[in-house]
């Protein structure tokens, strides 16, 4: 099945034709415009330095429901400590920037400098969040990711102590499940992220329910005032 090289406007074919491996569209740009047409169609960037623009929807698909988050005895005790503060949106760029670091016996990164100014520009249109969780002064682990509706679509994490991200995704997921977001996207499969209940879905399931999450208004803005600033410990 051939990959599809996108044309000048943001638009995307449908992500049955994907290839086996999930890769379906090669090319375009990371366009605040074209980023948000492809999260709403269900597919996602991912490419490494020196490559052009990869255009994924793989099936099937690592997805985490806010009612199936599974949180375990262990996290729930840490969470109790209040070891870490959590805010959203206090500093995304640092979070973006950390994230963009190379992983330990990995040299390279797939977030690309190109990578990193789109997603600071859709955090800057309101769509693009972040969260941190700090040890003191100092940030301690996070994550970021794009919301639309009531899904969001997360993009990569990081932890510079023991478990911090683990923190980040639990609030974010117990703050979604409030606000009756339906779905949070992991894209591919990690056993840290199955850890706390995500699992795979088909292409056809995942896409479904990402339609009925966009029928919900999206939540945009600076998130540290619209949701609140919990500490790890809060229901």
């Amino acid at each position: 099945m051939p990959v599809f090289q996108l044309p000048r406007d943001p638009v995307f074919p449908p992500g049955h034709l994907a290839e086996p491996t999930g890769l379906l569209a090669v090319g375009g740009d990371l366009s605040p415009e074209r980023l948000v047409e492809a999260y709403r169609s269900g597919i996602f960037p991912w490419y490494g330095p020196g490559e052009p623009v990869l255009w994924w929807s793989p099936d099937p698909r690592f997805v985490l429901f806010p009612e199936s988050l599974k949180v375990s005895r262990s996290m729930r005790q840490l969470l109790k400590k209040d070891l870490f503060r959590v805010t959203f949106d206090r500093d995304f760029t640092s979070v973006i920037e950390a994230c963009q670091k190379p992983r330990p016996g990995n040299p390279e990164t797939w977030i690309t400098p190109e990578m990193r100014e789109a997603y600071q520009a859709l955090h800057e249109s309101g769509l693009a969040h972040s969260v941190e969780v700090w040890y003191g002064d100092s940030l301690a682990g996070g994550l970021y990711g794009v919301s639309l509706g009531g899904c969001f679509f997360g993009e990569s994490m990081f932890s510079a102590m023991s478990n911090a991200s683990k923190v980040a995704l639990v609030i974010l997921v117990r703050r979604l499940r409030e606000l009756g977001f339906r779905i949070v996207d992991c894209q591919v499969h990690t056993a840290h992220l199955g850890s706390l209940g995500a699992r795979f879905v088909s292409r056809k399931r995942f896409l479904e329910v990402l339609r009925q999450g966009l029928r919900q208004e999206t939540i945009r803005g600076n998130w540290g005032s619209l949701l609140g600033e919990p500490g790890p410990g809060a229901p």
